[in-house]
């Protein structure tokens, strides 16, 4: 019998509270190597505290992360930064540094870990923009200078400036246009590709959801409720997973609203 090489990020009875609010509540969620799983789900149900938890930002209360078979849950500082360097990360809005051009924002982490000299680093943030279809002219330019969705390229170029075995997207569309979503859509598709990572993407946008996952999964109350191909979510059989991707109010997820 052959053994099956672990998931890239293998998670299993996860839970997390906040005094009384108990957020994730037993999850259990695989990502293969070289996968791209999206993660959907409403507002508030924990797609934020399921990703910082697995990043080490939050420490879980129960259950286990492996990553490459390696549970890493309760890491030391030194062992969770060895770790972390298997990281690409694309935050929700950017989240560049205004004070530094975009050849240093691009470069950050290199620099930081003193990976690259910084008369090299222009060059690499130079080739990474181009991955994301930016010229070398915008490489001095300072945030402040760019439209939002050329921050969300240079975001991207960061994101897989280290050349990451897994890159994280948060809410990747958020704020652009769906012309512009698109484009970031193909960039992702495109970008995880060229250097082989493995992709982990929490969003409530079904259109990005559909583009860039091989799977996709929907979290809700604390748990995955359903998980599968992309091909297949229209005939999950679930109602709850029907009425979200459907953007319906009227079903069995209710939301509470103030009258």
């Amino acid at each position: 019998m052959i053994d099956t090489p672990p998931a890239k990020i293998r998670i299993r009875g996860l839970h997390k509270a906040f005094g009384r609010k108990q957020v994730l509540d037993g999850l259990d969620l695989d990502v293969g190597r070289g996968e791209s799983v999206v993660v959907i789900g409403g507002s508030g149900t924990g797609k934020s505290v399921l990703l910082k938890c697995i990043l080490g930002l939050l420490h879980a209360d129960a259950g286990s992360i492996q990553i490459d078979g390696e549970d890493v849950t309760n890491l030391g500082a030194n062992q969770r930064e060895a770790v972390s360097r298997k990281f690409g990360m694309l935050f929700q809005g950017a989240a560049l540094f205004d004070s530094l051009p975009v050849w240093e924002n691009v470069t950050f982490g290199l620099l930081a870990q003193h990976k690259i000299m910084r008369r090299e680093a222009r060059d690499k943030a130079i080739d990474k923009l181009a991955l994301v279809g930016l010229g070398a002219d915008v490489a001095d330019l300072f945030p402040a200078e760019l439209s939002g969705g050329m921050q969300k390229r240079v975001a991207l170029a960061r994101a897989i400036a280290t050349d990451p075995e897994i890159v994280f997207f948060d809410e990747p569309t958020t704020g652009l246009d769906p012309i512009m979503a698109d484009v970031i859509n193909n960039l992702i598709i495109k970008t995880t590709r060229e250097v082989g990572a493995t992709a982990l993407s929490i969003t409530h946008d079904m259109a990005s959801a559909r583009k860039i996952a091989h799977r996709i999964a929907m979290l809700y109350q604390g748990r995955i409720i359903w998980a599968g191909p992309v091909a297949e979510i229209d005939r999950s059989g679930d109602e709850r997973v029907n009425q979200f991707i459907h953007g319906r109010a009227e079903g069995p997820i209710q939301m509470a609203v103030r009258a």
